[in-house]
Formats: structure tokens, C-alpha cells, sequence
């Protein structure tokens, strides 16, 4: 009998071993369609406004080497203010007018276009407002005095070893690859940093605060200790420009997409032709679930195993429809005692 067991258990796990590498590798096709698509996209919606503007203005030439002439001109050649406003203003900018929207939302229950998608139906409906303008206060916090320090550094080591506003711009096939590298960075970077910031020794102190909110909302993407603001929102960010010297305009587009997409992943509603928030959302709700970006260190490592056997996993996927995904695929019905 104990030998039969013995045998049935391996057998078992050699049934599970080819189940646990299709997954990993699911999850890497999922990753690449995912950066893929998103790539895809821009090279599409860069060529299809790129004509409209040359037909509107009359501009001839590469329009876009023009324009970012015209801007370096402007600037009177200041290269520091340049770069400033394109990776400290412009991505903030960005980030807080997207997460108005989101705010107004929060606060109101309007537009109801919006508040139908929520995750979490239950949770902030409405959201506290003490509670927000705390979040918000250390967001701005966060960002006026660790964000800055952090660009002028990174404009010093970028100047080190190269020249990020350049008056010649990248082609646009080669920040496509430096947004597809760095996006990887990011998420190996993130992920490592995210699961050092849950143990135990350091959670308490440092990254509980950024899980106050079970239930996130967009501004709280950038709610966090100073040190995990530094190491786990900035760094992964920062460590692919840096690596790759990036010119400006590469590295201004990158920043912007990070805080858009981490606004998106905290913002609690599933919102149709945008990215998935439901794995970020699930590790609020759970904790120790859903560490990383895009999924796949998660899948390599195990730590997506309880959400993967959730209505969340069923739900995580691009929204193509008006109807919310709540809807769709609903929670099975808690049994009542």
C-alpha cells in the first residue's frame, strides 16, 4: 500500500509538472500579447495622427523630428529644463488628470458609465473623503519630495553616459524596443521589491501603508512609505531609461505609461478597451497574491495560485463589451448559514 501510494504520488506530480509549465508559459504568451498589442497600437495611432497633423498644418519632412526642434528651441537649449518638464512635469500632469476623473467618481457616483464597472461593489461607494485627502496629500508628497531629487539624479547619470535631449530623435522602431524592454525591467524589478516590502520584518513599517485601502482607488498607486516610494514605484520605473539611455522623448512617454498604467491597476473599476485591474486588485483584497505587472514572475513563482482559482482570474481579460464583466461573470452566491 505505501509503496502504491508512493507510486500514485509521483505519478501525480508528473501529471502536474507539463499543467505548471503550460501555465508559465500561458502566462508569458499573455505578457507578450500584452506588450504586443500595446506597441502595436501606438505605432498605429502614432502614423494615424502623424497624418492628420502634417495634412492639417501642411508640414512636410518627419514631423515629429520637427516639432521636438521647435520644442528644443523653445527651451533655449536648456537641455536640465527640458528634461524636467518631460519626466517630472508632463508624466504628472498626465497622471492627475487621469485620476481626476477617477476622483470625481470615487466621490460622487458619477458618471454612472464609470461606477458600473466597480470591482469591489460593495467598497468605496461612496469613497471616504478623509480618507482620499489624506491619500492625496502623500501622493503629492511623495512626488514633490522624493520624485524630483530622484529626476535630477537621473538626469546626472544620464548626462554621464550619453545625451538624453539630443536634438536628433530615436526612430521609432527603436522606442518601441526601449518601451518593450523597460515594461520587462519593470516588472522584474517591481515584483522582486513588492514581495521584499510583504515580509514580515519589513511589512508593518514600511508597506502597510500603501495596503490601507483593501479596496484601492487611482491616486493610491502612488500611496506609499517614502523608502518603498523610492525603491518600488520609482526604481523599476527609472532602471530602464538609465540602462538604455534613453533619449527624453522615449523616456517622457515611458513615465507617463507606468503612472497611467498603475493608476488603471489601482483605480477598482474594469473599464471596457483598458487594461485588467483585477490582478492588482485581488492582491489588495488578499494581500499575498499578485505581486508583480504583467504576471508572469507571478506565475513562475506560484504566487498567483489562489487567484487563478477565483472568478477574478475569470474576469482578468481585455473588457470588449458594455456590459460589466461583474455581469457577466458574476461571484458564485455565498451560502447562507
Amino acid at each position: 500500500m505505501q509503496g502504491q501510494s508512493a507510486s500514485g504520488s509521483s505519478a501525480e506530480q508528473r501529471s502536474r509538472r507539463p499543467e505548471s509549465s503550460g501555465g508559465l508559459w500561458d502566462s508569458v504568451k499573455k505578457a507578450a500579447f500584452v506588450i504586443g498589442s500595446g506597441l502595436f497600437l501606438m505605432a498605429a495611432f502614432r502614423n494615424s495622427i502623424t497624418w492628420h497633423l502634417q495634412k492639417f498644418w501642411g508640414a512636410s519632412g518627419d514631423f515629429w523630428q520637427k516639432q521636438w526642434t521647435n520644442v528644443y528651441h523653445l527651451f533655449g537649449g536648456n537641455e536640465w529644463a527640458l528634461f524636467f518638464v518631460g519626466t517630472m512635469v508632463v508624466p504628472t500632469l498626465a497622471f492627475w488628470l487621469f485620476n481626476a476623473l477617477f476622483i470625481v467618481a470615487d466621490l460622487t457616483g458619477k458618471p454612472t458609465f464609470i461606477t458600473r464597472y466597480r470591482i469591489q461593489m460593495d467598497k468605496n461607494n461612496p469613497v471616504d473623503p478623509v480618507k482620499l485627502r489624506q491619500a492625496v496629500k502623500k501622493v503629492l508628497a511623495n512626488q514633490v519630495f522624493l520624485s524630483m531629487p530622484m529626476v535630477v539624479v537621473a538626469y546626472k547619470v544620464m548626462r554621464w553616459h550619453g545625451n538624453p535631449c539630443s536634438l536628433e530623435l530615436p526612430t521609432f522602431h527603436w522606442v518601441l524596443l526601449e518601451l518593450a524592454i523597460s515594461g520587462l525591467l519593470e516588472e522584474i524589478f517591481f515584483y522582486y521589491s513588492h514581495r521584499l516590502f510583504h515580509h514580515p520584518a519589513i511589512y508593518k513599517h514600511v508597506h502597510k501603508i500603501h495596503h490601507e485601502w483593501t479596496a484601492p482607488v487611482g491616486v493610491v498607486s502612488l500611496y506609499a512609505h517614502p523608502l518603498e516610494h523610492v525603491l518600488s514605484n520609482m526604481m523599476p520605473a527609472v532602471i530602464g531609461p538609465l540602462l538604455l539611455g534613453s533619449h527624453l522623448a522615449t523616456t517622457s512617454l515611458w513615465f507617463t505609461i507606468a503612472l497611467l498604467v498603475t493608476t488603471v491597476s489601482h483605480c477598482g473599476y474594469h473599464l471596457p478597451l483598458l487594461p485588467s485591474p483585477e490582478f492588482h486588485d485581488f492582491h489588495h483584497l488578499k494581500f499575498n497574491q499578485c505581486y508583480g505587472v504583467l504576471g508572469v514572475l507571478d506565475r513562475l513563482h506560484g504566487t498567483d495560485s489562489v487567484f487563478r482559482q477565483t472568478k477574478s482570474y475569470d474576469r482578468h481579460t481585455l473588457l470588449l463589451s458594455l456590459t460589466p464583466l461583474n455581469e457577466s461573470i458574476p461571484d458564485k452566491p455565498r451560502k447562507e448559514d
